[in-house]
């Protein structure tokens, strides 16, 4: 880590934004001692909201900010970047095609992917968040031939937390408490939320995997999945309002992860470029479970893939694919 670090956020006057910009500038991403630059991207209609962003990270007198740029340039947001949350994205409005998002937001992360390779420091990590957030990262991957793929991740760990409380809800333990959850495949309804090597700390010292702990196959096979796939539209039909706040936190899990490491033994469920593990082939952006050292991801090798997983492995795989294809028809790479 440098003495000071250039993070880019897009999106950056918006409701997920609003409540990341906040957890990183008190240092629950980098550490308590990491000087941040704050680089803030959005539309130009929305700069005079950006304006009241910025006077309350001067309000908060984090002593972490050294410095604060607001920008709708993507090639000057992108210059020396370090660390980049790709939060914004087009989102699906009433009577929106799926080809139509796709074809929006392959346009938006080719312009985004293309700055990061021209301006940004080439060992820039870069997170994105906004959906449908794998292909997105697989197009702003693409874009940027010169950054190494596996510099490229997006967000399923807001799932993988979601995850994690389901599990300690039905056990009736604290989350702290539940470990190695996975969630295999696409951030969308066709997640495969798998709880099969997971374990709980039942008191110090002795743990018990989650099948043992929950005795509720017919639980973990459906409801517990159903509610973990669906979980952001509930969130939605209750609040009116997307889940701004979990995702915040799920970023700050994923980057902090991400930076800092894993620790030994633990897991998390990550976005990253598919190097033909567990018979998903390269060229997609795939959830994996991995483990971190030293800024560098490995996802976790040799975990059982039964019948039913490999079903569910399937199918995620399927609409990944179709997204990819459907994507890169709209552009010229």
């Amino acid at each position: 880590m440098s003495d000071e670090i250039n993070v880019v956020i897009t999106g950056a006057a918006g409701q997920i934004a609003y409540s990341l910009i906040f957890n990183i500038i008190k240092g629950d991403m980098f550490g308590l001692d990491q000087k941040i630059r704050l680089v803030l991207l959005d539309l130009p209609a929305f700069m005079e909201n950006l304006k009241g962003v910025i006077m309350e990270i001067e309000d908060c007198a984090y002593p972490l900010v050294t410095g604060i740029i607001a920008t709708t340039d993507v090639n000057e947001a992108f210059t020396n970047a370090h660390y980049a949350i790709l939060v914004g994205a087009m989102p699906r409005k009433e009577g929106m095609e799926r080809s139509d998002l796709l074809k929006a937001n392959a346009a938006i992360f080719k312009v985004q992917g293309k700055a990061i390779n021209d301006h940004a420091n080439k060992n820039i990590k870069v997170l994105v968040v906004g959906n449908p957030a794998n292909t997105n990262c697989l197009i702003a991957m693409l874009s940027a031939g010169n950054i190494p793929k596996e510099n490229f991740s997006c967000l399923t760990r807001l799932d993988h937390n979601r995850a994690k409380s389901q599990i300690a809800l039905k056990a009736g333990v604290n989350v702290k408490d539940v470990h190695n959850v996975i969630i295999w495949g696409n951030h969308s309804t066709t997640q495969y939320p798998d709880v099969r090597c997971g374990y709980v700390n039942v008191s110090a010292g002795v743990k018990s995997t989650i099948p043992n702990i929950i005795k509720n196959e017919a639980w973990l096979q459906g409801e517990f999945i159903s509610t973990v796939q669906k979980r952001g539209g509930a969130v939605i039909a209750a609040r009116k309002f997307s889940s701004a706040a979990s995702a915040a936190k799920a970023i700050t899990d994923h980057m902090r992860d991400w930076v800092l490491g894993t620790p030994e033994g633990e897991y998390v469920s990550m976005g990253v470029h598919s190097d033909g593990s567990y018979g998903i082939p390269a060229g997609l952006i795939f959830s994996f479970p991995v483990t971190i050292k030293s800024g560098k991801y490995t996802i976790v090798q040799g975990l059982p893939i039964d019948t039913f997983s490999r079903e569910k492995l399937d199918i995620t795989l399927k609409e990944l694919q179709e997204e990819k294809d459907l994507a890169l028809s709209f552009l010229e790479m």
